[in-house]
């Protein structure tokens, strides 16, 4: 792995996996602390859309999808907070003509042959400036909100009615995690894909959740952790000729799975 790293896409690989380790360290813990990974799941999958829409249309991939992505955010939040009692319809509503959208404009697109895979499962090996452009530009957004909000978020993650009896806007900040987790998702489809993106914001916020004190240190141990999941992952992926993003998911998940037995011998 150390011969690979004078090749260009190996550094460009490293770089966006540490990147999108710690935009989903990050978002990540919010889903978990706010019970949201259901709602991010509809989300991933409904991005599936905005590539259809921006492979039709000629538009940046990452554009395309960002856009659709966040409007999927903001109609779920919309249903979150109007129309609780029948939010799993409309999370596989979304869901499901999402990824229908999708597909429906990639066979509309005349001549398109490139493999729709690598959005679906990852394909990190494939990331190029333009792609860490994006991905930087996204976390730097991400960092900034949930630094100079941090507080709002945590009161709002933590005890809502308390927050709203202290003034503070309880809808906003739900449908901000939301667009947030939209933006997060977007970042990581080179990484691990659509599909597989739920784990990364779940299994090192899980591991960082019991060794840390605070949400603060949850979301920095947690960046640290996906990005050793990360950085493992890919070189596995690259070793072996292994598809990047199950070869991180699978890393995470036996990771954690050791983590859950430690845990257990040390308890007894």
């Amino acid at each position: 792995m150390l011969e690979a790293l004078s090749y260009e896409f190996v550094q460009n690989a490293l770089i966006a996996g540490v990147i999108v380790s710690f935009a989903a360290g990050i978002i990540g813990s919010l889903i978990v602390v706010n019970r949201m990974v259901f709602l991010a799941g509809g989300i991933a999958h409904a991005a599936y859309g905005g590539i259809g829409i921006a492979v039709f249309t000629g538009i940046p991939i990452f554009l395309g999808t960002s856009i659709f992505a966040i409007i999927a955010a903001l109609f779920m939040a919309f249903v979150t907070i109007n129309q609780r009692d029948k939010l799993d319809i409309f999370i596989g509503l979304i869901w499901a003509v999402g990824m229908a959208i999708g597909i429906i404009f990639v066979d509309l697109t005349p001549g398109y042959n490139v493999d729709l895979m690598s959005y679906l499962f990852g394909s990190i090996l494939a990331v190029n400036s333009e792609d860490l452009y994006f991905m930087g530009i996204l976390f730097i957004i991400i960092l900034l909100v949930v630094t100079f909000k941090y507080r709002d978020i945590l009161a709002v993650s933590y005890d809502s009615e308390y927050a709203q009896l202290s003034g503070i806007n309880v809808k906003f900040y739900y449908t901000l995690i939301l667009v947030l987790s939209a933006m997060t998702i977007v970042v990581a489809i080179k990484v691990v894909g659509l599909i597989l993106v739920i784990a990364l914001l779940t299994i090192p916020i899980y591991i960082a959740q019991n060794i840390s004190s605070s949400l603060y240190w949850m979301m920095i141990v947690s960046g640290f952790i996906a990005s050793f999941f990360t950085i493992v992952g890919l070189w596995l992926s690259y070793t072996y000729n292994l598809t990047s993003g199950a070869s991180i998911i699978l890393v995470s998940a036996v990771s954690l799975i050791i983590f859950m037995i430690g845990v257990k011998i040390k308890s007894k």
